[in-house]
C-alpha cells in the first residue's frame, strides 16, 4: 500500500487519490478530539429529546420524562413575584393618594408599578413620554383641565371623561358657536383674535377690541374673564402657550365654530382601585401636576 502513495509536493500531506479537473484532495482526517465532541453532542440530543419536550405532534408534542415545560416555570416564577408584590400591592390600594407620595417605599413602588401600567394602557393617546399630541393632553406640564392635584389625577383617571358608560366621569360641553347659530363668523373671528391676543399670539388689534366684548358675553363664564380656565369645568385656560388642538387663528376659529371633544375612558373598573393610584404616582412623578 505503502507504494501507491502519493505525497502532495506543496503541502507534504497523502493525497486520497481523489481528482476532480487536476485538484486532488488531501488526506486530512479530523483531529479525535473534534470526533469525540460531535459524538458528545450526538449523545446529548438524544437524552434532550429523551428529557425534555422536544417533538411537534399533529395536536400535541412530546413532554419527556420530566414534564418540564417553560410556560408552567415562567407561570410559577410570576406566581411568586405577584405573591411578594401583594403585601404592597394591599397597602397601595389601602392608602389614599397623597400618604402615597408621601411614603417612600409606597411611593417608589407606585411609580414602578404605574409605569408599567402606563406603556400598557395609556401611550396610545398620551405617548410613550407622556407628551401627548393634538388632542391629547401633556401630562409632564402643569396645565391640567381637570386639576393635578393627586385625588383630581385620581379622580380622573378612575372615572375618565365623557365616558358614557360611567355615571361619575368628567363631562363638559363647549357649545357650538357657528355651527348651531349662536355667533354670526365675523363675531367668532373677532373672539379667536382675541384669545390669541391674551395668549400673546400675533392677531388683528381691531379685531381683538371687538372680540373682548364677544368673549365677556359668551365665552368668559367657563374660561374665565382672563382666559385663565376653570378646572371645576374642564374649560381650558387660553392665556398660555399650551394648546390641546392649534393656536392658530384657523384653529380657534374652528374651535368656536363646531368644538371637538375628546374622550377618555375610566380605569377603576378595569383596573381597581390600587392600580389606579399607582397610575396617578407615576403620572405625577412627571414633573407636572400641582
Amino acid at each position: 500500500m505503502s507504494g501507491n502513495r502519493e505525497i502532495d509536493q506543496l503541502s507534504g500531506v497523502d493525497t486520497t487519490g481523489h481528482e476532480w479537473d487536476g485538484i486532488k484532495e488531501l488526506n486530512n482526517p479530523l483531529p479525535r478530539w473534534w470526533l469525540w465532541t460531535l459524538y458528545a453532542t450526538v449523545v446529548w440530543a438524544i437524552g434532550y429529546v429523551i428529557v425534555y419536550p422536544a417533538i411537534p405532534g399533529l395536536t400535541s408534542y412530546t413532554h419527556g420524562l420530566w414534564g418540564w415545560s417553560s410556560r408552567a416555570d415562567l407561570r410559577n416564577q410570576m406566581t411568586a413575584v405577584d405573591q411578594g408584590r401583594q403585601a404592597l400591592n394591599d397597602k397601595i390600594a389601602a392608602m389614599d393618594i397623597n400618604a402615597i407620595m408621601a411614603d417612600p417605599e409606597a411611593r417608589t413602588f407606585a411609580i414602578a408599578a404605574g409605569g408599567s401600567l402606563f406603556k400598557v394602557n395609556c401611550v396610545q393617546c398620551h405617548g410613550s413620554g407622556a407628551q401627548g399630541g393634538p388632542g391629547f393632553p401633556n401630562l409632564n406640564d402643569d396645565s391640567w383641565l381637570w386639576g393635578g392635584k393627586p385625588d383630581q389625577v385620581v379622580q380622573t383617571i378612575s372615572n375618565g371623561i365623557r365616558d358614557t358608560s360611567n355615571g361619575d366621569t368628567r363631562d363638559s360641553i363647549m357649545p357650538n358657536f357657528g355651527k348651531d347659530g349662536l355667533l354670526e363668523a365675523d363675531k367668532i373671528t373677532a373672539a379667536a383674535n382675541y384669545v390669541r391676543q391674551i395668549a400673546n399670539l400675533e392677531h388683528d388689534a381691531a379685531a381683538a377690541t371687538a372680540g373682548a366684548t364677544v368673549f365677556a358675553e359668551n365665552c368668559a363664564s367657563c374660561h374665565g374673564e382672563k382666559g385663565e380656565g376653570n378646572q371645576d369645568l374642564g374649560a381650558p385656560q387660553l392665556n398660555d402657550a399650551v394648546w390641546l388642538y392649534s393656536d392658530s387663528l384657523e384653529g380657534i376659529t374652528a374651535q368656536v365654530n363646531a368644538p371637538r371633544h375628546g374622550m377618555m375612558p375610566g380605569w377603576k373598573a378595569k383596573l381597581g382601585e390600587g392600580k389606579v393610584k399607582a397610575l396617578a404616582a407615576y403620572v405625577l412623578s412627571l414633573g407636572g401636576g400641582q
